[in-house]
């Protein structure tokens, strides 16, 4: 097995000792030699720094680990690059999960006008780790977990030459729950855009399952009315399209007191205090209140099916070229690939007649393309045009108003609006 040096890029998440939980379960197929830490918030560094150096001790993983503040330091002579940034840390969610509530628009952390100023901010950060990658070490593989993961891929996937792969736990936690449900050999058929997908076919001993499995399951997220209009199992996220104007009034509700941004500043100073313990040597068990469950078994298995060439099928944000052929080549969809190597081969969906995922798909799509221009060239109009796309904003004057206001507020992450 070769050397290998791991970045880390946003290491100061308290989600951090979960991919190295899934690297010290694979310490046998992974030889991992360097690890860098960076993060711009040098508290929150060696904080989670220091536990994850103790964690990798206690696993018995000799590497050097070094915590760095410095992008470029980070990132030279990487093999695989993870990031997972937050543009504005929590308060900046806070701001897009309150603001839209007084325009009568969801605030969201990754769809409607929420996700899109999140984007906003996150894009032009992550083509810049893509685009030191390209100097610095241009044969590594980014690994890409800032949200909203299917929208970031969209423009660093068209627009550098970096290998790059978005990633979501909302596929491993659909699929992994069906075949709890079913059996393990179950072959089940889950694609879409990242926070837009859908399970449509779950296929155990050559028999189509789909059928009564809507009839016996109903998730709490959305009503089982709806699985059999939109023909599957909708990812938790299609509540806010779903059931908007009940989304909406719980989300008024629920910012009476606290938004879940808010919640999760409280959680993560609560984990932030834990990881300081110096005896603490493995991962909490309140690191499942932030949620985010399976996202180290995603990114590391996937790391590892990459690096040891497994032959193994993955759920990842990618180029469609002709898999789902409704879509456009070069439209970045979140379907099932095949691993090999470096390369991600998705598996093409022929004879799939639901218009209703489609036409909803396009849709997205299309508000994702103009989000992302906007992104990268700062050009109003860009972003008005994405606005008025999305199911979730749609409102012309709503949608001016509440843009003028976010965009103020977020006016240290979005220089490319104020040139």
């Amino acid at each position: 097995m070769r050397e290998l040096k791991l970045a880390v890029i946003g290491s100061g998440s308290t989600y951090s000792p979960e991919i190295f939980e899934g690297i010290i379960k694979r310490k046998e197929m992974l030889n991992l030699k360097r690890v860098s830490l960076m993060d711009i918030d040098e508290n929150k560094l060696n904080i989670v720094g220091d536990l994850i150096i103790r964690m990798l001790a206690a696993g018995g993983i000799d590497a050097a680990v070094e915590k760095t503040m410095d992008l470029d330091r980070a990132l030279d002579g990487a093999d695989y690059v993870i990031a997972q940034i937050r543009v504005g840390r929590l308060p900046a969610r806070v701001l897009d999960e309150r603001i839209p509530l007084k325009y009568g628009l969801i605030g969201q952390e990754t769809t409607g006008i929420g996700g899109f100023f999140k984007a906003l901010r996150t894009i032009p950060q992550i083509l810049h780790v893509a685009r030191r990658m390209e100097e610095l070490c241009p044969d590594a593989v980014l690994i890409n977990f800032s949200n909203p993961s299917g929208l970031v891929a969209e423009a660093v996937q068209n627009l550098s030459s970096i290998r790059m792969t978005g990633l979501c736990n909302l596929p491993i936690n659909m699929v992994t729950d069906v075949r709890k449900r079913v059996g393990q050999d179950a072959e089940v058929t889950y694609f879409g855009l990242n926070h837009l997908a859908w399970v449509t076919s779950v296929i155990k001993d050559g028999r189509e399952l789909m059928p009564e499995l809507m009839e016996e399951v109903e998730y709490e997220d959305i009503p089982k009315r709806f699985y059999k209009l939109c023909g599957g199992f909708p990812c938790g996220y299609l509540q806010y399209y779903y059931t908007r104007e009940h989304k909406l009034a719980e989300l008024k509700e629920k910012a009476k007191t606290k938004t879940r941004g808010e919640e999760c500043m409280e959680i993560e100073e609560e984990l932030l205090k834990l990881y300081s313990d110096a005896n603490l040597y493995v991962k909490p068990e309140q690191l499942s209140k932030r949620g985010g469950a399976l996202y180290s078994e995603a990114a590391v298995s996937l790391l590892n099916a990459i690096e040891n060439r497994l032959p193994e099928f993955h759920v990842i944000n990618v180029r469609n070229n002709g898999a789902l052929p409704w879509m456009a080549d070069d439209d970045v969809v979140e379907t099932k690939c095949l691993i090999d190597g470096k390369n991600f081969y998705p598996i093409p969906v022929r004879g799939f007649e639901n218009d209703h995922i489609k036409e909803l798909m396009r849709t997205v799509k299309a508000y994702e393309k103009h989000a992302a221009r906007a992104a990268v060239t700062g050009d109003r109009d860009e972003a008005m045009r994405a606005m008025l796309i999305h199911p979730l904003i749609g409102d012309g004057d709503a949608a001016a108003a509440c843009f003028e206001e976010m965009l103020e507020a977020h006016r240290a992450y979005l220089p490319q609006f104020f040139k």
